[in-house]
């Protein structure tokens, strides 16, 4: 199984993995790129948008490419914690109690529409969003590497959703946006599925792995060698405490912010075969790694703006250095 060496091998592979993805995931490349970077950046994705986009296909190729455990979790409102974590039954026959796993002992964990489960449910995965185990019981299980949670959600106009809380979305490195595709990609899409190119269902059992586990991780720690100058370091800081005072926002960003947008440019500066971060890898990550971090006042909203309006006044005001 292909595990890169140099960065120049990993750009490569990931581009590989991005291509593999893209003939089942038709015209959302935007989305599959943004998902990989917060794969490859060890970060949790929250992606938005209305059913029948390809989220949970999105998932399962994944797990397929790159052949890891992948678990599903339908979200409703009658969820328990302990349907996401597992809990302790107690065995009649050895009298003994004993641990049933949940489904989100795995690697990839989709949870699906979110945004419909009771909040006590959904901080079940604050836990394993953010120290990577799992308590039961008061025994700690640590999860294996690599873990991702991509959760999806509904837009919070649609019948019976709930916004998540603040101290949950902070924990998403990504808001991805993902909407209908284009024309000429959905007629594509259709085609394929006429002339038997792919099935209905898409199945994902065509797609052949690329990497695993390791593979990915050696990824992870090559685009740690991607350096970041002070210059640009301190633009992408910039950038987030600007969302702390910016008007039309009542409130901002936090340093985990920080910290996830310039983890997210390393990866991106490798997708682009480069050892070194510029000013244009933390401008292409900062929308999605800002946008559920913030939050706008009620006269900007009154006014018909929006995060994403709000984000590309933001950074057309905050000064790039000069490369």
């Amino acid at each position: 199984m292909s595990q890169p060496a140099t960065l120049a091998d990993a750009a490569a592979l990931a581009h590989d993995i991005e291509s593999r993805l893209n003939q089942v995931l038709i015209g959302q490349q935007q989305v599959v790129r943004e998902v990989l970077i917060a794969l490859i950046s060890g970060g949790h994705v929250l992606i938005e948008g209305v059913p029948g986009l390809g989220k949970t296909l999105l998932v399962r190729s994944l797990g397929r490419v790159l052949e890891l455990d992948f678990n599903r979790i339908q979200f409703t409102p009658d969820l328990m914690p302990t349907d996401v974590t597992g809990h302790a039954m107690y065995d009649q026959k050895t009298e003994q109690f004993r641990i049933r796993r949940g489904p989100a002992f795995t690697q990839l964990l989709l949870a699906d529409e979110i945004n419909r489960a009771p909040a006590k449910t959904q901080a079940a995965l604050l836990e394993v969003m953010q120290e990577r185990q799992i308590t039961i019981e008061g025994k700690a299980f640590t999860l294996s590497e690599p873990y991702m949670v991509l959760a999806t959600q509904n837009p919070l106009d649609q019948e019976g959703t709930y916004p998540l809380p603040e101290a949950e979305l902070d924990r998403f490195l990504f808001k991805v946006l993902i909407d209908y595709p284009a024309h000429d990609d959905e007629t594509r899409l259709v085609n394929m599925v006429l002339d038997g190119t792919i099935r209905a269902s898409l199945d994902v059992e065509s797609l052949i792995p690329a990497t695993d586990a390791a593979g990915l991780q050696a990824m992870k720690s090559l685009s740690n060698d991607v350096l970041i100058d002070a210059q640009v370091l301190d633009y992408a800081l910039r950038i987030v405490r600007a969302t702390r005072d910016f008007n039309g926002l009542t409130h901002g960003a936090s340093p985990r912010a920080s910290i996830a947008l310039a983890r997210a440019a390393r990866v991106h500066a490798m997708f682009e075969g480069r050892d070194f971060v510029t000013p244009d890898d933390i401008q292409q990550v900062a929308r999605p790694v800002l946008r559920h971090r913030i939050q706008l006042s009620a006269d900007a909203e009154i006014e018909g703006q929006t995060p994403e309006t709000a984000l590309a006044r933001l950074l057309d005001q905050v000064e790039a250095p000069r490369q």
